[in-house]
């Protein structure tokens, strides 16, 4: 991976916080800790895609700081029958669905189930793009830089899944950006975009939220008034 604009890729620090669980108070914390990182991308015409529900609120305070338009890039996990926060794989806007091979031949789950459970997973992207844009058209991103955001990767199945869905709609870049994540996801997805911006990868991991003082859910209103907000900003950020 290159370096543009003086960006750095990964490796990032292994960890923030000094042995202290609590890296970032909320995820506007963590998003405004997130832009700093990516300073050289403001004002440079990059579009700020966030994973719903949770990066939007990180994606949103990265939006404001670099003057950036922010939308939603809708992800669902496919999860194992029964087992459903295990993903097999995930699915993305524009249908692109990535597997877990080797997790779906181990736990010994069937073809058939795993495309039934893709196909409702299917449903539910489609309802969530209709709920957070509210008709407006997907923004188009083909030769520009695109600061896909989460709040923290786990086992990185659905950024992976936006990032080659995302890679069919010709992009002049692809920025993964996230408050944390475990260092062997960053490795596994680092082949797959031109930069990626990780602020922590605590080890032992133990989970997204274990690096957030509040890591409360986020609501579908929640994220249509972000994205309502983005549009119509109240001020210089």
């Amino acid at each position: 991976m290159g370096v543009e604009n003086g960006v750095q890729p990964f490796p990032r620090p292994a960890c923030w916080g000094n042995g202290k669980q609590v890296i970032f108070d909320n995820r506007s914390d963590a998003g405004r800790q997130l832009a700093a990182k990516l300073s050289a991308y403001a004002a440079s015409g990059a579009r700020v895609l966030a994973l719903p529900r949770g990066g939007v609120p990180v994606g949103y305070e990265v939006a404001r700081a670099l003057h950036a338009p922010l939308d939603v890039f809708v992800v669902r996990k496919i999860g194992a029958p029964g087992r459903e926060e295990l993903a097999i794989g995930a699915i993305a806007s524009g249908g692109l669905r990535v597997l877990h091979d080797e997790t779906i031949a181990a736990l010994g789950v069937e073809p058939a189930v795993v495309d039934a459970i893709t196909q409702r997973e299917l449903l539910e992207v489609k309802r969530r793009e209709d709920a957070y844009r509210g008709g407006l058209p997907a923004p188009d991103v083909k030769d520009h830089t695109v600061i896909l955001v989460d709040d923290g990767l786990a086992t990185g199945a659905s950024m992976h899944a936006a990032v080659l869905a995302l890679r069919k709609r010709a992009p002049k870049r692809i920025v993964v950006a996230v408050p944390v994540a475990p260092a062997d996801t960053c490795l596994m997805l680092e082949p797959y975009v031109d930069d990626l911006v990780v602020l922590a990868t605590p080890h032992p991991f133990r989970g997204v939220g274990a690096w957030y003082g509040d890591f409360s859910q986020i609501s579908d209103e929640e994220v249509r008034t972000l994205l309502r907000d983005s549009r119509f900003p109240v001020g210089p950020a």
